[in-house]
């Protein structure tokens, strides 16, 4: 089974290598290549780069670093490797994916992509709450259960998974994994206005928790596994 992985945050980031670590639990036949940008494209959306070559260095065996985005990154795995990946994952983004970011978010877009070519994805991220820090190889195992759950569930075409990890203090138990509406939730903007121009101060831990979503699922403690269409 080949499998293959990218995300917004960077080739070196520890997110990607907690994401690779944790598809064992795919099976002992899953072989997981890598190819991912060489630099952060964090709320990129879903640009892609047609107007000038794509530079490609090799990391390590099977972890190649693109000079693109994350859907340059999957449009080349699939079709300039011509990789022929049952699924593309997608992540451990640094930062959550919620509700109405998924129209932001490069680590999503790697996976949309996947899924306009009709290769099943997933795309993980982990929300952070104040105070706290990433715990990735508490991320690993949290992926590994995930994958366990959803390697079997049934995508229809043209729909993909959007899956974030909430924050706990590090003495937290697992948390629960929910099922959940992925609804548009808006996200907290707030612009203020200074000498020259406006600078961004929306607070993104102010977002509204509509019942049933996905983002009053994962702020509440638990794993927010979502279905999203095209």
């Amino acid at each position: 089974m080949e499998v293959l992985l990218s995300n917004d945050d960077g080739i070196d980031a520890p997110g990607l290598r907690a994401l690779f670590d944790a598809c064992d639990a795919l099976g002992p036949s899953a072989r997981a290549f890598v190819v991912a940008p060489e630099e952060c494209h964090s709320a990129g959306g879903h640009r892609v780069t047609t107007e000038r070559m794509l530079s490609a260095r090799e990391h390590a065996e099977g972890w190649i670093g693109l000079d693109g985005t994350p859907a340059d990154c999957v449009r080349v795995g699939l079709h300039g490797l011509k990789l022929r990946p049952e699924w593309v994952l997608s992540g451990i983004n640094s930062g959550g994916n919620l509700g109405a970011d998924v129209y932001l978010s490069g680590t999503v877009a790697a996976v949309r992509e996947a899924t306009i070519h009709g290769v099943r994805g997933i795309a993980f991220s982990h929300y952070l709450g104040r105070g706290l820090r990433f715990d990735w190889p508490r991320a690993t195992r949290w992926t590994r259960q995930v994958l366990g759950l959803l390697k079997d569930e049934m995508l229809r075409p043209g729909e993909f998974w959007n899956v974030n990890f909430p924050s706990l203090p590090a003495d937290a138990g697992d948390p629960p994994l929910v099922f959940c509406d992925h609804l548009g939730s808006s996200l907290h903007v707030v612009y203020e206005r200074v000498e020259g121009g406006f600078v961004y101060s929306g607070n993104y831990h102010a977002r509204v928790r509509d019942p049933g979503s996905d983002v009053e699922a994962c702020f509440g403690g638990s794993i927010a596994i979502s279905r999203v269409r095209l």
